[in-house]
């Protein structure tokens, strides 16, 4: 679906030296960024403000000319076939809007319609089910600027889909939402993903919602690619150890467990924090455990998905 190589963006700046004068100077957004997305994926593309994130996206999606560099997305050039791209793919730019601001959703969505030519009944179909499971009915008659923030996402997220378009990409699709609506959100990009096979990138702050929804992370710095890979095989790569946290029954002392490398003790006794390596299965630390006391509740963590991000840049 997404097929990039070598891809760099150049932007030329120019700052005031002394009173007179300017200088001229190259700034790299995107360095030799490569990567690939498969049909149905979901993946997380995330980095700090100034990574590059937004810059890639916009070559993905044909607003951007690379400077150089290889890039296919849905098997064609973004930059050459921006109007055939347009019909396969949608985009939702969480501070940029493509509803018209004084007219109701409604009429918004229709005027998308006939942009995009899409036959009413296929038209009508993929309305109302967007509709139905983000919750719009009630606001359809609403002009746009008297939606609420998550309201009008939901909308832009409709917006995106009433083509039927087979890779949806998302730039910060849930910046400012309230918990409630960012659940929705998720929940429903989740549905697409599963039942529908749309393929998802998403770039995002909210490492929640790639814990929710992106079984796989890119992490860009500085205009490179730092990291690619599943995010539970760079959790255990950055993070080799896991904590089993232990209630016990009555205070205790536990020794000799395996695999354990540090404990921590609290409330007199009765919790222990036991940190463990990966090559060591917490059922055999559990088992350890129960045969020294009697154990009332347990919880293994892993490391928080913000950790595991932080550690990648540290890396570098």
């Amino acid at each position: 679906m997404i097929e990039v190589r070598e891809l760099r963006r150049e932007f030329t700046v120019t700052t005031k030296v002394g009173r007179f004068r300017r200088e001229r100077r190259v700034v790299r957004a995107v360095d030799d960024v490569g990567f690939e997305v498969a049909a149905g994926e979901a993946v997380g593309y995330v980095g700090p403000n100034g990574a590059g994130k937004s810059t890639t996206i916009k070559m993905l999606t044909g607003i951007l000319v690379p400077t150089s560099g290889f890039v296919r997305v849905c098997g064609v050039d973004p930059a050459r076939r921006r109007r055939e791209l347009a019909r396969r793919i949608g985009v939702v730019f969480g501070q940029r809007s493509q509803l018209w601001w004084d007219l109701p959703l409604r009429d918004s969505f229709e005027l998308l319609r006939a942009v995009y030519r899409v036959p009413k009944a296929d038209y009508a179909s993929r309305l109302r089910e967007c509709v139905d499971l983000l919750d719009l009915g009630p606001f359809l008659d609403t002009p746009v600027r008297q939606l609420s923030l998550g309201q009008r996402m939901r909308g832009e997220v409709v917006a995106s889909l009433l083509h039927g378009p087979e890779l949806l990409v998302l730039d910060e699709p849930t910046i400012g939402l309230d918990l409630e609506s960012k659940e929705r959100l998720r929940e429903f990009l989740a549905d697409l993903n599963r039942e529908r096979g749309t393929t998802l990138l998403l770039t995002t702050h909210d490492l929640d919602d790639i814990e929710r929804l992106c079984p796989r992370l890119v992490v860009i710095d500085r205009g490179t690619v730092l990291a690619d890979g599943a995010l539970d095989e760079l959790r255990a790569e950055v993070a080799p150890e896991r904590v089993l946290v232990v209630d016990l029954e009555k205070p205790a002392e536990l020794v000799g467990l395996p695999g354990v490398r540090s404990s921590r003790v609290e409330s007199n006794g009765l919790r222990h924090h036991l940190t463990f390596s990966r090559d060591t299965t917490a059922a055999k630390v559990i088992s350890a455990v129960a045969a020294q006391a009697e154990v009332h509740d347990l919880a293994v963590v892993e490391p928080e998905i913000d950790d595991v991000v932080r550690r990648l840049y540290a890396r570098r």
